[in-house]
Order: structure tokens, then C-alpha cells, then sequence
């Protein structure tokens, strides 16, 4: 393609993670800047208005939830002809929905935490007696950013977790818990960045862990030549059995055994000073802005 000179950095939106993508949106923004090319940011609040865009020669997309991940802005893009940062729209759609990407993995040989699906939060009644997992999450089967998660370790919190869950409309699943270390690969292009563990004094990575506590570490992961490589493929052949490119974010378990466990992956992930993306890319020499470089180039290979 001819070269880039004009880059919007789509942000915002009205989902869950709006404040997360407002962050990633401005220092995406600056970073740009700094490379030396022309931006603008949009808060984006209809992805069916996009004529604002025309004169742009790419997109970076900085917006999150499903504005900006479940492939419906994708879509649109592609239809007036813009390239954007990111995998197409059918990938994203696989990947923002946990069922789908869940099923996909698994047809693919790799292992995945066992769930049910609950497709409606306001009718589910199942007992406590009747969940096959004695240690389990109840999440969004389409959401990010830990938004709206519980954790589940006896009856009790079932309860209290099934209360809140008849006031939430829509699908969520019932994945059972792989408790023993965490840890996010970050893929740009034909690049499999250092493997980073997630450390923190939360019960789990959850929204406070992930944006705004000081107490969680990300520290780089290496338990040897032949782990870092075993994860690091295990991160690239989940991201192709999702059909992803350009950059994405794979969230892995490991249980006590060594086993690794495919928990999701983000297509649009995020840029603020608490993420992993740019914090992976410290463990290699490369600034933040070079990070956002590379995520330019890799999307428009």
C-alpha cells in the first residue's frame, strides 16, 4: 500500500472499559505523534459513523470492549476501505466470544478450562450441587477487562454471585477455576514477545489488579530455554486457530502439573501504563514507541 502519513487512533466508546481505552487512546496517540506522523483521536461513540475517517490512511484502533473488539468495526472499516491495526472481522468476532474462541482451541488440540454456558444471566437458576467445578468463574461470554467477574469457592458466594448474575442481561459462561500461575504472550506480526507472569495480591487479575493497583507485577517469565519456548508456541498456535494477525494478546493458565490453559485472547489489547503490551516490549529494549511502531508495520504487512 502507498505510504502512511495520517493515522486516527480510534478510543472511548460507552462500554465498561471506556476509562481503560480513554489511557490507551492518548498515549497511543502521543507515541504517534512522536513517530512523526499526522493523528487525530475520535471518542468513538457510533461505529456506523465513520465518514470522519475518509481521509485517513489508517487506524489505530485504541478502543476496547466490543466497540472496538467483536468485529463489527472491523467490518465497517473494511467496507469503506481503511486499513486499521488488528486482526479482521471475522477473527475479532471469534475472539471476543469466549464460547466460540473456547470451541476453536479446542478443535485445535490445545487445552482450555472446562465451562458451561449460560445464555441467559436472568433466567439461570442452576444449584450449587449441580456445578461440576468446586472452585470456578462466572464471566461475560463477550466482555474484557475482568469487567463483571466472579470468583466462586463455595456456596455461599454462589449465592451472593447468582443474585447479582439475575440482574445482568446477557450470555455469560461458568468456567472452572486453573489456579497456580498466570500468565499474557503478546504477538505482534511474526513477533512473540517475552512471556510476562501476572503477580498479584488480589484473589485474581481482576479490574483493580489490572488498572489501577500498585501492588500487581509483571514480572518476565523464564523457567528456562524449553518453557519459554513451549508457552511462546503455545501463544502463537492459539492465536492462528483464532485466524488472528497485526497484534493480539493471549491470556494463559499453567496448573501445578505444567499443563497450559488457553484463557483468551485480545484483539484490541490495551496501552495504558499498567498494561502488558508495552511492558512485554520493555523486557526486549523497545520503548513504547517503538512497540506502537511495530504494531503499525505489523498490521499493514
Amino acid at each position: 500500500m502507498e505510504s502512511i502519513n495520517k493515522i486516527a487512533v480510534l478510543y472511548g466508546g460507552s462500554s465498561g472499559e471506556r476509562e481503560v481505552s480513554i489511557e490507551s487512546g492518548k498515549r497511543v496517540f502521543d507515541a504517534i505523534i512522536e513517530l512523526g506522523y499526522e493523528s487525530k483521536k475520535f471518542d468513538i461513540n457510533d461505529i456506523d459513523d465513520l465518514h470522519a475517517l475518509i481521509n485517513f490512511d489508517f487506524i489505530f484502533i485504541a478502543l476496547h470492549g466490543e466497540e472496538g473488539e467483536s468485529g463489527a468495526l472491523q467490518k465497517r472499516l473494511e467496507s469503506i476501505g481503511i486499513p486499521y491495526t488488528g486482526s479482521n472481522a471475522e477473527s475479532c468476532s471469534h475472539s471476543w466470544n469466549k464460547s466460540i474462541s473456547k470451541n476453536l482451541i479446542r478443535k485445535n488440540g490445545m487445552k482450555t478450562p472446562d465451562s458451561i454456558q449460560i445464555n441467559n444471566s436472568l433466567s439461570f437458576k442452576r444449584s450449587y450441587e449441580d456445578i461440576p467445578f468446586d472452585h470456578f468463574f462466572i464471566k461475560p461470554s463477550m466482555d474484557g477487562s475482568s469487567v463483571n467477574i466472579f470468583e466462586i469457592k463455595n456456596k455461599d458466594e454462589y449465592k451472593e454471585t447468582l443474585e447479582k448474575l439475575n440482574t445482568l442481561n446477557g450470555p455469560f459462561i461458568l468456567e472452572e477455576a486453573i489456579k497456580f500461575k498466570e500468565y499474557t504472550v503478546t504477538i505482534i506480526g511474526d513477533l512473540v514477545l517475552p512471556p510476562i507472569e501476572i503477580k498479584t495480591v488480589n484473589s485474581f487479575y481482576d479490574y483493580d489488579a489490572k488498572y489501577i493497583s500498585n501492588d500487581t507485577d509483571l514480572v518476565e517469565a523464564n523457567y528456562g530455554d524449553e518453557w519459554v519456548n513451549n508457552i511462546k508456541n503455545f501463544a502463537k498456535n492459539s492465536y492462528q486457530a483464532l485466524g488472528c494477525s497485526g497484534w493480539a494478546r493471549v491470556d494463559i493458565l499453567e496448573n501445578s502439573d505444567g499443563d497450559f490453559y488457553f484463557l483468551e485472547l485480545n484483539s484490541s489489547p490495551g496501552m495504558t501504563s499498567h498494561s502488558c503490551v508495552p511492558k512485554s516490549g520493555e523486557f526486549m529494549g523497545l520503548s513504547y514507541n517503538e512497540v506502537v511502531q511495530k504494531i503499525i508495520d505489523a498490521s499493514i504487512a
